[in-house]
């Protein structure tokens, strides 16, 4: 089964996810299949830029707590968008949730819809945000982001603006893209590349120096009891004992 449907069109290559029977969660094979298409990418020469998208109305629901992919994968694919030698445009028009925004983040520009919602559950099911810190931490509001992971709130297309999880929203989220296409369209292939060496250089930063103890603290926190107990309430549709 394919996960990831492709499409061009004058040089933008178009990735969406297709995982609708858990809400393009983040499973070890979507992960893996996404990583593919990207390293595709990656070698095309025709493909001037990559926009990533998403079928139904969640962009990602996050980790599949049923089928989670390796830490150590998803690490290796945030990282490849950010050294990827081809801008990365996330198109948003549905929800994103929790490792679903380190995605987004990972991404050079993102547009979302002013329907769109985002929120960070880890802390609702006994864990933290850790992988995907390597690509929030250095893009984002920091006092902001401190009450989102915090407090695991959803919050609106505009907050997400504001505190630079997101580039630019609006009501039709194609007609938002349409002069950033265009711009990328315009683009020398090697002024894109170094270029955006350039804007990558502090989150590469980051994954050097914290990747390693990030994925060592998101695999012992999945495998904490908290975890299991917030995980086995989500999935029965209850909260978890610790909520007062």
């Amino acid at each position: 089964m394919t996960l990831i449907g492709r499409t061009r069109a004058r040089g933008v290559e178009t990735l969406t996810l297709d995982s609708p029977h858990n809400r393009n969660a983040l499973s070890a094979a979507l992960v893996g299949e996404l990583a593919s298409r990207l390293a595709d990418c990656a070698k095309d020469d025709a493909v001037r830029a990559i926009v990533l998208t998403h079928t139904g109305n969640t962009f990602s629901a996050g980790a599949d707590l049923k089928d989670p992919p390796d830490p150590a994968a998803l690490v290796g694919l945030l990282r490849q968008i950010v050294e990827l030698a081809k801008p990365v445009v996330a198109r948003v028009t549905g929800h994103v949730r929790a490792g679903g925004l380190g995605l987004l983040a990972a991404c050079d520009i993102a547009a979302a819809s002013t329907e769109s919602t985002f929120a960070f559950t880890e802390v609702r099911i006994g864990v933290a945000p850790a992988v995907i810190s390597l690509t929030l931490l250095p893009r984002t509001d920091p006092r902001a982001l401190a009450r989102h992971y915090l407090t695991g709130e959803r919050f609106d297309a505009a907050e997400a603006t504001r505190i630079g999880l997101v580039t630019t929203a609006g009501d039709d989220v194609d007609a938002v893209l349409e002069p950033i296409l265009d711009g990328l369209r315009r683009a020398a292939p090697e002024a894109l590349a170094e270029t955006k060496r350039l804007l990558t250089a502090r989150v590469l930063e980051t994954f050097d120096r914290d990747a390693a103890d990030l994925t060592a603290l998101s695999a012992r926190l999945f495998a904490s009891p908290h975890a299991r107990e917030g995980m086995t309430a989500f999935l029965e549709r209850r909260d978890p004992s610790w909520v007062v």
